[in-house]
């Protein structure tokens, strides 16, 4: 299993038979540089939440699934979890020690999921 990077996202929909933008062209309705937006899409550099958003709507997509493929560690919300509950920050040097290939980690944290979701309780 292969994850597409965020740029590599917004390139692939940027350049898809619904948008076709070139870069400049794609660039100018950001109000950004072409070389700005080249190092997003080469993940040199990271949009704020708020180019993210603009990005999303020029692209007639959602910001949640160009998030879908943002690959930068989550450090704020891994501190802040560990922080609340220090199990969190054992579970995740547990997690790094094993060497588990990403894969099975996704695989597992959506069987997981999936598990929730049945056993939520269904609304009338």
């Amino acid at each position: 299993m292969t994850t597409k990077t965020l740029g590599q996202r917004i390139r692939e929909i940027r350049e898809s038979d619904e948008v076709d933008m070139s870069l400049r062209e794609f660039a100018g309705h950001l109000d950004v540089s072409p070389a700005f937006l080249s190092d997003v899409e080469l993940g040199r550099r990271n949009p704020s939440d708020k180019m993210l958003a603009e990005i999303a709507r020029l692209l007639k997509t959602t910001v949640a699934d160009l998030k879908l493929f943002d690959t930068r560690p989550p450090i704020d919300e891994l501190r802040k979890k560990s922080a609340q509950n220090p199990t969190f920050g054992l579970a995740f040097r547990t997690m790094l020690e094993s060497n588990i290939p990403a894969e099975e980690l996704l695989q597992w944290a959506q069987q997981q999921q999936e598990k929730r979701e049945k056993e939520k309780p269904k609304k009338k």
